[in-house]
């Protein structure tokens, strides 16, 4: 697979070759002129063609995000790299190159054509997420093992696929296998997959069909099981209450409490204490939760109202904006003292604690215990300041748990605020400028036609 290349030094694709690709390729005469007065602005890009240029690394392409169509082929290049921000490309060739692995293309979620024809790849791998694929060239590489191709079958958008030119396509159920396992697929090779070779391939394969299609029918399951739970985390999310509707807050309060296993073994300490604890807890977690989706679904409502309005009248988006600003700081006072409930809930069951704990240590002073300690724990343990930092350092860690979460809800639900507004904010300014440039290109006009008019008098 050598080329002419080889003989000519390598490239790195920089700033100076970045700037005269774009130049070339844009904007042609006048515009391209006022184009480049105005300076290259890469993150308006769409196309960017650097073939032939006998690159050996891709680099300082992150500013070109607006990218749809991407052309680097018919260079040296070795790795697939730096593409990492390139999320809007949907063509990107990479042919006539010497890569070895299929990678650094994670970001991509939009591409549909992909060219990786003539290279050195011996594996397809490292491809999962690219889900909208709908072309793929792979031919005049080294893949010989054909059982590999079944990985593409994750592709439920690929209708082209080439992989003429490998080892691969040398054995004799070739095409037939792929007929098989890609009954999707249109074009193999660049040719259509006739009816005959379906057929073959139904015959031959019925039963790997039959386990592929009951197999499909389970990852469709799954997958639509996990997007429903995506779904419902999502919807917690823009809610701003995931994981309040259970124990999770509790248990995350005795996750790194080091000290509530010592004070469990208190005298008088019970399991239904801490039980009744949890209950409590709970119930006030699932309080918030569920005011969290009422007002995240009363908060879509009255967003979703207030932009219709703008379309109708500034002045009623105006009142709107105001009654949801309202609402919400009620909402957010709501949320404070159901979390204020919480840190009670959370002092009366330390200061339960502490009673049991002062009146164990009483016993002990007095020798009267009737409840025995876990072995080595009761000299140290009924040390009365080494009972008493526990209990307090419990205590604390819980308060801490408690103001964790209640100052994440809340800071997420001012910055949910303050874009909202900024993006009211934008909208409306940007309305006005629209206006206010209509209202100078009229007076424009108007001045222009005056102009004219007093000029036809003069003459």
């Amino acid at each position: 697979m050598s080329s002419v290349y080889d003989t000519v030094e390598p490239s790195v694709v920089d700033e100076e070759m970045l700037q005269k690709a774009v130049e070339e390729q844009g904007p042609q005469g006048q515009a391209g002129r006022i184009a480049r007065d105005e300076g290259v602005q890469y993150h308006e890009v769409c196309q960017l063609c650097l073939d032939y240029r006998n690159i050996l690394k891709i680099d300082h392409l992150w500013q070109f995000t607006s990218l749809t169509k991407l052309q680097l082929d018919n260079n040296i290049i070795e790795k697939i790299e730096g593409l990492e921000r390139l999320t809007n490309l949907v063509w990107l060739d990479l042919s006539f190159n010497k890569i070895e692995v299929i990678e650094g293309l994670d970001t991509l979620v939009k591409l549909e054509d992909l060219s990786l024809y003539h290279n050195r790849i011996s594996i397809i791998e490292n491809m999962d997420s690219l889900q909208k694929l709908h072309v793929l060239s792979l031919g005049n590489n080294l893949l010989r093992d054909l059982d590999n191709v079944v990985y593409l079958r994750k592709f439920k958008n690929l209708r082209t696929l080439n992989l003429a030119g490998n080892p691969l396509c040398k054995e004799s159920n070739y095409k037939v296998f792929i007929a098989a396992h890609f009954p999707e697929l249109v074009y193999l090779d660049f040719r259509i997959l006739d009816k005959q070779t379906r057929e073959e391939a139904l015959s031959k394969y019925q039963v790997v069909i039959n386990d592929m299609r009951k197999e499909d029918l389970l990852e469709l399951k799954a997958l639509d099981v996990k997007r429903r739970d995506e779904e419902e985390l999502q919807l917690h999310k823009d809610a701003f209450v995931e994981f309040l509707n259970g124990p999770y807050l509790f248990e995350s309060m005795y996750a790194d409490d080091t000290e509530a296993v010592k004070l469990a073994y208190l005298p008088g300490f019970s399991l239904t204490l801490l039980l009744t604890f949890q209950s409590q807890m709970v119930a006030l977690c699932m309080q918030v939760f569920e005011m969290g989706l009422e007002q995240h679904h009363r908060r879509k409502a009255e967003v979703s109202c207030f932009f219709e309005c703008s379309l109708e009248a500034v002045r009623e988006n105006q009142q709107k904006a105001t009654e949801l600003v309202a609402a919400f700081e009620s909402c957010r006072r709501e949320v404070s003292l159901t979390f204020a409930q919480c840190r009670d809930l959370e002092n009366n069951h330390n200061e339960r604690l502490q009673e049991i704990a002062v009146a164990a240590l009483d016993k002990a002073a007095a020798n009267e215990l009737e409840e025995d300690m876990p072995e080595g724990e009761q000299l140290p343990f009924f040390d009365k300041d080494t009972v008493m930092n526990a209990v307090s350092a419990s205590h604390d860690i819980h308060l801490l748990k408690i103001d964790k979460r209640e100052d994440e809800l809340v800071t997420r639900i001012n910055s949910w605020m303050t874009v909202l507004m900024k993006s009211i904010q934008d909208a409306e300014g940007k309305r006005n400028r629209k206006r206010i440039s209509e209202i100078h290109h009229y007076i424009d006009y108007v001045k222009t036609q005056l102009d004219e008019v007093t000029l036809h008098r003069t003459l």
